[in-house]
């Protein structure tokens, strides 16, 4: 592990997933996306995920035509849900939605990245126009809330995870592979990074990756911080597994964090899950998603979900335990967490629209 260490002037720092949400995002899936060959069982799952979202918190929609969402949704319009309509590639708002950061006097800003579809893998011209579609529309914002551009520089929300000590912890596979900021060397990419979000430490793995994972290796696949302290990870299978000796050196490097005060809690490996053609998926338990009063997190209709339950009460004691069936969304190589993006209050105004056209 690769720790930087920087002793800048900081104005605002990324929030961690924990502080006081007011509003999840999603992306609709429709016949335009890769979800095409299965669209209405991917479009079932987003409506169990939107409504259990919708339970607890507010939800900002964005598709390319509200006509395309169900009855049980648009109940909810003008009600907690707010549709915003745009042209979309895909549903991955974990990585072309914005950061949320806060200063020392509690005012809000968002930062945009730009989004290049990891690595330029898949198309994302509609995907990395959807942050600055959305800081367009002056009335779903709070009248102090700012958003920054970079869109020269590429990052995914899926690629970094933050304490909320200004501490970011991230994966050298993702973060330094060439085809995301090939202009700049690896201590160049860590700084703008820690520039950018307001960290003084980045804690960079060399080891950690799943078979099927086309992110080169998100951190919120492997690791995520739980609070403060707690470190939720993807602990290594059995021998015969073939990440065994991967992950068991990713373990390694995470121990390396434990004089920083951090406690780890190892995660169950998913049960191998494969497409059609035979090759492996990355199913993982690590892609869950913190709210308020809740977890939701990923079910593969395995054994293991009650092991992986049982392991994350550890790491929230006092909050609902959630359950969300996702054995659609890794058929895309993707899962939970991989799907939101969550808006801390202080960001979305209270009077949201039942929809909005954007521009």
């Amino acid at each position: 592990m690769k720790v930087y260490s920087y002793s800048q002037r900081i104005v605002s720092t990324l929030l961690p997933e924990w502080s006081n949400q007011d509003a999840v995002l999603l992306s609709w899936p429709h016949e335009e996306s890769d979800w095409k060959y299965m669209l209405e069982e991917v479009r079932s799952c987003f409506e169990k995920l939107a409504l259990a979202i919708l339970s607890r918190e507010r939800l900002l929609l964005v598709c390319p035509n509200v006509e395309e969402l169900p009855p049980s949704l648009t109940l909810y319009l003008g009600k907690g849900l707010c549709v915003v309509e745009m042209p979309t590639n895909d549903t991955w708002a974990r990585d072309f939605g914005p950061l949320s950061l806060s200063d020392e006097r509690g005012r809000m800003s968002l930062v945009d990245f730009g989004f290049n579809a990891w690595g330029m893998k898949f198309a994302a011209c509609h995907d990395n126009m959807i942050c600055r579609r959305l800081a367009s529309i002056p009335f779903l914002w709070e009248d102090n809330v700012s958003m920054s551009t970079k869109l020269n520089f590429f990052l995914e929300g899926g690629a970094i995870e933050t304490d909320g000590r200004r501490h970011i912890l991230t994966t050298a596979s993702c973060l330094f592979e060439p085809n995301r900021n090939p202009q700049m060397r690896a201590e160049e990419i860590a700084a703008e990074v820690a520039k950018s979000l307001g960290a003084e430490k980045l804690f960079v793995l060399e080891y950690g990756a799943l078979e099927g994972d086309d992110t080169d290796g998100h951190i919120d696949t492997l690791a995520r911080f739980c609070d403060e302290k707690t470190i939720a990870y993807v602990a290594p299978p059995d021998e015969a597994d073939s990440h065994y000796a991967d992950l068991s050196k990713m373990q390694e490097e995470l121990s390396g964090l434990l004089p920083y005060g951090y406690r780890l809690i190892p995660l169950p490996m998913a049960e191998p899950i494969y497409d059609r053609g035979g090759c492996r998926l990355p199913a993982t338990y690590a892609n869950f998603l913190i709210m308020n009063d809740a977890v939701l997190y990923p079910t593969y209709a395995s054994e293991r979900d009650r092991e992986a339950e049982a392991t994350l009460r550890l790491c929230f004691p006092g909050k609902e335990l959630i359950g969300v069936d996702c054995r659609t969304l890794i058929r895309q190589h993707g899962s939970l967490h991989c799907v939101t993006m969550q808006f801390p209050v202080g960001l979305l105004r209270q009077d949201l629209p039942a929809v909005v056209k954007a521009l």
